[in-house]
């Protein structure tokens, strides 16, 4: 096959997976795209897609960065969105300038939720409409060398709650699977942590 009619099968793919309620998230579909691109022979690509971004700051620039999306989440703000916001209107944009002045828009396009979970548990706080992969182990008994193994279901944060228990407050959160089905997970951030994934 050439290369366009592969691109062009690849396109309908993609298609047919949002008619199916099953879309691929645009990094999905630039890994595939880069992938036909690498078996081809065509690929100018040096960065694997299982490169963190995040791996190529300083950890003076990882600190100032980390410290940035913790404080824009926590005014409920998309912390890339007032960073393209900045960028577009020419602002200085604090002690993360060096973003724009030394990485780019196309360093900032890389950055996936889940690569965050490497460098802090707590850095991005869920919000609905995020896409997330849940264990198993939230609603079935498994072990890692037993007869019921780990397993990994794709979802979508429809609600979340924070729950007051006189001095104490916990998080709950509400998700929707491929098949309709919904599941509220209690103690998300506090003591569920480990049962869920940024995808």
């Amino acid at each position: 096959m050439k290369p366009d009619e592969i691109e062009a099968v690849l396109q309908t793919a993609f298609n047919r997976c949002e008619i199916a309620n099953c879309p691929l998230t645009d990094m999905q579909k630039q890994i595939l795209l880069q992938v036909v691109e690498q078996i081809q022979g065509n690929s100018h690509l040096e960065v694997s897609p299982e490169t963190n971004p995040l791996d190529e700051l300083t950890p003076q620039e990882l600190q100032a960065f980390l410290g940035y999306i913790k404080a824009q989440e926590e005014k409920n703000l998309s912390w890339k969105a007032q960073l393209l916001n900045d960028w577009l209107r020419e602002n200085d944009s604090g002690e993360v300038q060096f973003i724009r002045d030394r990485y780019g828009l196309q360093w900032l396009n890389r950055i996936q939720p889940y690569h965050f979970n490497q460098y802090s548990e707590d850095t991005l706080i869920l919000k609905v409409g995020d896409r997330i992969e849940v264990c198993n182990a939230l609603w079935e008994w498994v072990q890692d060398d037993g007869p019921c193994p780990r397993e990994w279901f794709t979802c979508i944060v429809i609600q979340i709650d924070e729950v007051q228990n006189g001095n104490e407050s916990c998080t709950n959160c509400v998700v929707r699977f491929n098949n309709g089905a919904e599941y509220e997970i209690q103690g998300i951030y506090e003591w569920n942590r480990y049962n869920w994934r940024w995808i």
